[in-house]
């Protein structure tokens, strides 16, 4: 298993893998409304047409829609990763 550098204090790496660079690009424009974030990097995602779009937030910098939803939510479990993340 890799283990790949862990992003600076305050920031995180979000993947999305959309069937399209479009869905993928509107996904990532709902966090880009929430949070800092740097450029976005896309690359194939396996399937024909599918695309895997890495983004890096600043959490530091949080906008009003993630802010009043952060304040609210509480944790519901431990550290987990899907099954099919390596």
């Amino acid at each position: 298993m890799d283990h790949e550098p862990l992003p600076s204090a305050g920031h995180a790496e979000v993947r999305i893998v959309a069937a399209t660079p479009e869905v993928a690009r509107r996904v990532a424009e709902v966090l880009r409304r929430c949070f800092a974030s740097a450029e976005q990097r896309s690359y194939p995602a396996g399937r024909e047409g599918a695309t895997r779009l890495h983004l890096t937030i600043d959490t530091a910098h949080i906008a009003e829609p993630a802010r009043s939803w952060l304040t609210t939510s509480e944790p519901s479990f431990e550290d987990q990763a899907h099954a099919d993340e390596v």
